[in-house]
């Protein structure tokens, strides 16, 4: 499980999170919510350890990760998918996916069957470039991607951002579909409530580098949560 304790982050003198708490568990989706701005992505990053934390603790799974740089952070099963992809254009979309073997062991290095059976059409493209791929099949390489490190906590930066429908639907359902499988913790950041709420076990609403508003599924106060996001 992620627990995440009244964490600050700065930038200089700028103060980005403000005494975020947060839990992810294996096989629940935690949505954070809020405008652009407010800090989600942020957090994420945080999370990710692109960012140190100026306060507060950040544990996976029993341990304390504070310190700990990115690649240390990914051995430890955690994926991020970053808004913007951040695919390489120059490379194949086999090569791209092959990117995602750095953390593993020699023995786990080959892309598991889930990535195609998820998202089929990177198994018909697998010798075009990435830079060659529309947004959407760039959006579900870099989830593929991500997948191929066998993640136990996977992390992602608004995927539905600037992309086509019936891929946001494909999206949606690799989602479903991992948080089946019980062993992934999913933190989705969204700005789209509609989105958020078909998928999500959690919700936490950001504003001004703070959460504002959190409650789970069972406990969904809509009108609340619209409130606080358009505070």
């Amino acid at each position: 499980m992620l627990d995440v304790n009244a964490i600050d982050l700065h930038y200089g003198a700028a103060q980005a999170l403000r005494a975020i708490s947060l839990k992810a568990e294996p096989g629940k989706v935690t949505c954070v919510l809020g405008r652009n701005g407010v800090g989600k992505t942020s957090l994420l990053e945080a999370l990710a350890g692109q960012h140190t934390v100026s306060r507060g603790t950040i544990t996976w799974e029993g341990e304390n990760i504070t310190a700990l740089r990115p690649p240390q952070r990914a051995r430890r099963g955690i994926s991020y998918v970053p808004q913007g992809r951040e695919i390489f254009p120059l490379l194949t979309v086999e090569e791209n996916l092959k990117t995602g073997f750095a953390p593993l062991k020699r023995d786990d290095r080959s892309v598991p069957d889930d990535v195609f059976s998820l998202f089929p059409v990177l198994k018909d493209m697998l010798r075009r470039r990435g830079g060659d791929l529309s947004g959407g099949q760039q959006q579900q390489l870099a989830i593929g991607r991500a997948l191929v490190m066998r993640p136990r906590l996977l992390l992602l930066d608004e995927p539905t951002e600037g992309i086509q429908p019936s891929i946001i639907k494909d999206i949606a359902r690799a989602i479903v579909y991992l948080r089946s499988l019980g062993k992934i913790a999913i933190v989705l950041v969204e700005q789209y409530l509609d989105f958020a709420r078909e998928l999500g076990d959690h919700f936490a609403v950001m504003e001004r580098g703070a959460i504002v508003y959190s409650c789970d599924r069972a406990n969904l106060d809509e009108a609340a949560l619209r409130r606080a996001m358009a505070i």
